[in-house]
């Protein structure tokens, strides 16, 4: 047997190790970034849940979008949160975490420094009010988006989402999910004392 002959077996084995190690180097990578975030959340204090926008700092999209019938409030436009600390809540009748957020929404609705005011994403009217008509209205206006237009705009993951804008429609802070306690007080509250500090 000449060497080349015995040289292929290995070459072949070699490469059979080497196409099956790439499934665990994959697995390493997924432990070791699950392990930083975690690490991240409990050492350092980070809510990872929290995704950055590119949103943050920059004027607020145009809002044009009609009411929701039946509601008895303004549609949801540009001027309807012009010159007011608003926050801006991405909702649907249909998303189980909205319900969970919204006894949350209806405290702040209480808070004297902000309006809450809604995007109606991919909704049925119907639904929508039958889900305000038993869990409560904190909003002051509602705007209905059912093709999910405005919610590209805005930049919306999944819903719930909420968004802070400062009185000079600049948006200041983002929510991705539902609001609690905790992200009330250690995000929300913050990012609202921060814009009315700069009064």
């Amino acid at each position: 047997m000449s060497e080349d002959s015995l040289s292929e077996p290995r070459k072949s084995a070699i490469s059979r190790y080497g196409i099956a190690a790439i499934p665990l180097l994959v697995f390493a990578a997924i432990v070791g970034i699950a392990g930083k975030m975690l690490y991240d959340q409990d050492v350092n204090g980070k809510n990872i849940s929290e995704i950055p926008s590119a949103l943050i700092g920059t004027k607020a999209p145009s809002l044009d979008l009609p009411p929701l019938a039946g509601a008895n409030l303004p549609a949801l436009t540009t001027s309807a949160i012009s010159g007011k600390l608003t926050l801006v809540n991405v909702f649907a009748s249909w998303c189980v975490p909205c319900r969970d957020e919204h006894p949350f929404l209806k405290e702040l609705s209480k808070d004297p420094r902000l309006q809450i005011v809604a995007i109606n994403y991919k909704d049925k009217s119907d639904n929508a009010l039958r889900f305000l008509g038993e869990l409560g209205n904190p909003y002051k206006a509602i705007g209905i988006d059912p093709n999910g237009k405005a919610a590209i705009d805005w930049g919306v993951y999944g819903i719930p989402e909420s968004y802070l804008v400062a009185p000079d429609g600049t948006i200041v802070y983002k929510r991705v999910g539902p609001f609690d306690a905790q992200s009330i007080e250690q995000g929300l509250f913050p990012a609202i004392e921060k814009v009315l500090a700069k009064k």
